[in-house]
Protein backbone atom coordinates (compact mmCIF):
# COMPACT_ATOMS: atom_id res chain seq x y z
CA UNK A 1 0.00 0.00 0.00
CA UNK A 2 1.40 3.61 -0.88
CA UNK A 3 -0.27 6.54 0.55
CA UNK A 4 -0.20 8.80 -2.09
CA UNK A 5 -1.39 12.52 0.50
CA UNK A 6 -3.53 12.21 3.76
CA UNK A 7 -6.83 10.98 1.78
CA UNK A 8 -5.58 8.96 -1.19
CA UNK A 9 -4.67 5.24 -1.16
CA UNK A 10 -2.66 3.24 -4.06
CA UNK A 11 -2.62 -0.49 -3.66
CA UNK A 12 -2.31 -3.27 -6.02
CA UNK A 13 -4.20 -6.20 -6.24
CA UNK A 14 -2.68 -9.48 -6.66
CA UNK A 15 -5.94 -11.25 -7.80
CA UNK A 16 -9.62 -11.26 -8.27
CA UNK A 17 -10.29 -12.55 -4.50
CA UNK A 18 -7.66 -9.64 -3.11
CA UNK A 19 -10.10 -7.42 -4.90
CA UNK A 20 -12.94 -8.93 -3.76
CA UNK A 21 -12.48 -8.50 -0.39
CA UNK A 22 -11.45 -4.72 -0.52
CA UNK A 23 -14.51 -4.67 -2.16
CA UNK A 24 -16.34 -6.19 1.03
CA UNK A 25 -14.00 -4.09 3.61
CA UNK A 26 -15.47 -0.97 1.82
CA UNK A 27 -19.01 -1.57 1.49
CA UNK A 28 -19.53 -2.60 5.29
CA UNK A 29 -18.16 0.80 5.83
CA UNK A 30 -20.86 2.32 3.10
CA UNK A 31 -24.44 4.17 4.59
CA UNK A 32 -27.22 5.30 2.80
CA UNK A 33 -26.49 8.37 0.34
CA UNK A 34 -22.95 6.85 -0.40
CA UNK A 35 -22.09 7.45 -4.00
CA UNK A 36 -18.67 5.44 -5.18
CA UNK A 37 -17.76 5.87 -8.69
CA UNK A 38 -15.52 3.08 -10.75
CA UNK A 39 -13.35 4.42 -13.38
CA UNK A 40 -11.75 2.07 -15.12
CA UNK A 41 -11.54 0.02 -18.71
CA UNK A 42 -13.11 -3.34 -19.56
CA UNK A 43 -11.30 -5.81 -17.75
CA UNK A 44 -10.22 -3.76 -15.24
CA UNK A 45 -11.99 -5.51 -12.36
CA UNK A 46 -15.00 -3.13 -11.62
CA UNK A 47 -17.79 -5.87 -11.61
CA UNK A 48 -15.44 -8.23 -9.13
CA UNK A 49 -14.99 -4.76 -7.02
CA UNK A 50 -18.82 -4.48 -6.49
CA UNK A 51 -19.14 -8.16 -6.04
CA UNK A 52 -17.35 -7.21 -2.68
CA UNK A 53 -19.07 -4.06 -2.18
CA UNK A 54 -22.59 -5.62 -2.45
CA UNK A 55 -21.23 -8.55 0.37
CA UNK A 56 -20.02 -6.08 2.21
CA UNK A 57 -22.78 -4.02 2.30
CA UNK A 58 -25.19 -6.95 3.06
CA UNK A 59 -26.31 -8.18 0.08
CA UNK A 60 -26.20 -12.18 -0.42
CA UNK A 61 -27.39 -11.60 -4.23
CA UNK A 62 -25.46 -12.28 -6.98
CA UNK A 63 -23.43 -9.45 -8.55
CA UNK A 64 -23.08 -9.09 -12.57
CA UNK A 65 -22.38 -6.73 -15.25
CA UNK A 66 -25.02 -4.13 -15.49
CA UNK A 67 -24.04 -3.13 -19.15
CA UNK A 68 -27.13 -4.09 -20.86
CA UNK A 69 -29.69 -3.38 -18.26
CA UNK A 70 -28.25 -0.06 -16.83
CA UNK A 71 -28.51 -0.03 -13.18
CA UNK A 72 -28.72 -3.78 -10.98
CA UNK A 73 -30.04 -3.53 -7.51
CA UNK A 74 -28.71 -5.77 -4.83
CA UNK A 75 -30.98 -6.25 -1.48
CA UNK A 76 -29.59 -5.52 1.98
CA UNK A 77 -30.59 -8.17 3.97
CA UNK A 78 -31.80 -5.45 6.72
CA UNK A 79 -33.16 -2.97 4.41
CA UNK A 80 -31.70 -0.65 1.94
CA UNK A 81 -30.28 -1.22 -1.60
CA UNK A 82 -26.89 -0.89 -3.47
CA UNK A 83 -27.58 0.29 -7.05
CA UNK A 84 -25.05 -0.48 -9.46
CA UNK A 85 -25.28 1.82 -12.61
CA UNK A 86 -23.16 1.32 -15.78
CA UNK A 87 -23.36 4.70 -17.37
CA UNK A 88 -21.15 3.38 -20.89
CA UNK A 89 -24.63 3.56 -22.55
CA UNK A 90 -25.87 6.51 -21.01
CA UNK A 91 -25.11 9.97 -23.72
CA UNK A 92 -25.28 12.17 -21.21
CA UNK A 93 -25.94 13.46 -17.44
CA UNK A 94 -29.52 14.05 -18.66
CA UNK A 95 -30.31 10.88 -19.29
CA UNK A 96 -28.74 9.98 -15.83
CA UNK A 97 -31.23 11.90 -14.14
CA UNK A 98 -33.89 10.27 -15.50
CA UNK A 99 -33.07 7.55 -13.63
CA UNK A 100 -33.62 9.22 -10.32
CA UNK A 101 -30.12 8.88 -8.89
CA UNK A 102 -31.15 10.80 -5.88
CA UNK A 103 -33.91 8.66 -5.20
CA UNK A 104 -31.71 5.48 -5.42
CA UNK A 105 -29.00 7.33 -2.49
CA UNK A 106 -32.00 8.17 -0.16
CA UNK A 107 -32.83 4.25 -0.35
CA UNK A 108 -29.17 3.41 -0.07
CA UNK A 109 -25.96 2.96 -1.92
CA UNK A 110 -24.95 4.32 -5.87
CA UNK A 111 -22.26 2.33 -7.52
CA UNK A 112 -21.14 4.03 -10.83
CA UNK A 113 -19.83 2.20 -13.61
CA UNK A 114 -18.11 4.84 -16.16
CA UNK A 115 -18.74 8.04 -13.89
CA UNK A 116 -17.35 10.44 -16.22
CA UNK A 117 -20.20 10.21 -18.95
CA UNK A 118 -22.57 11.41 -16.48
CA UNK A 119 -20.56 13.70 -13.96
CA UNK A 120 -22.79 16.16 -13.51
CA UNK A 121 -25.75 14.56 -12.40
CA UNK A 122 -23.70 12.63 -9.77
CA UNK A 123 -23.45 14.56 -6.25
CA UNK A 124 -20.35 16.66 -5.90
CA UNK A 125 -18.95 14.95 -2.52
CA UNK A 126 -18.48 11.00 -3.83
CA UNK A 127 -15.38 8.29 -3.46
CA UNK A 128 -13.66 7.73 -6.67
CA UNK A 129 -12.05 4.45 -7.39
CA UNK A 130 -9.89 3.60 -10.22
CA UNK A 131 -8.91 0.64 -11.39
CA UNK A 132 -6.41 -0.34 -14.08
CA UNK A 133 -5.25 -3.95 -15.27
CA UNK A 134 -2.37 -4.42 -14.65
CA UNK A 135 -1.71 -8.34 -15.74
CA UNK A 136 -3.69 -11.12 -15.50
CA UNK A 137 -5.17 -11.51 -11.57
CA UNK A 138 -3.65 -8.24 -10.99
CA UNK A 139 -5.49 -4.46 -11.10
CA UNK A 140 -4.11 -1.45 -9.12
CA UNK A 141 -6.81 0.65 -7.37
CA UNK A 142 -6.81 4.42 -6.31
CA UNK A 143 -8.88 5.22 -4.22
CA UNK A 144 -9.28 9.15 -3.95
CA UNK A 145 -12.49 10.54 -1.53
CA UNK A 146 -14.47 13.82 -2.54
CA UNK A 147 -16.04 15.26 0.43
CA UNK A 148 -15.27 15.31 4.39
CA UNK A 149 -17.66 12.22 5.06
CA UNK A 150 -15.75 10.27 2.23
CA UNK A 151 -12.76 11.28 3.91
CA UNK A 152 -13.82 9.46 6.87
CA UNK A 153 -14.83 6.75 5.19
CA UNK A 154 -11.56 5.51 3.62
CA UNK A 155 -9.92 6.76 7.18
CA UNK A 156 -12.01 3.69 8.64
CA UNK A 157 -11.52 1.56 5.21
CA UNK A 158 -7.57 2.16 5.34
CA UNK A 159 -7.28 0.77 9.49
CA UNK A 160 -9.77 -1.86 8.34
CA UNK A 161 -8.00 -2.86 5.47
CA UNK A 162 -3.94 -2.06 6.06
CA UNK A 163 -4.39 -1.38 10.08
CA UNK A 164 -2.40 1.10 12.02
CA UNK A 165 -4.07 5.13 11.62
Amino acid sequence: MAILDAKTIEFTSNSAEQTRRLGMRLGGLLQRGACICLNGNLGAGKTTFVQGLAAGWGSSDPVTSPTFVLVNQYERLTGGMLYHLDAYRLANSLEAEDLDLTGMMEDGVLVVEWPERIDEALPADRLWVDLTYVSEGKRHLVFQPVGETYVEILNAFRKRTFGGV
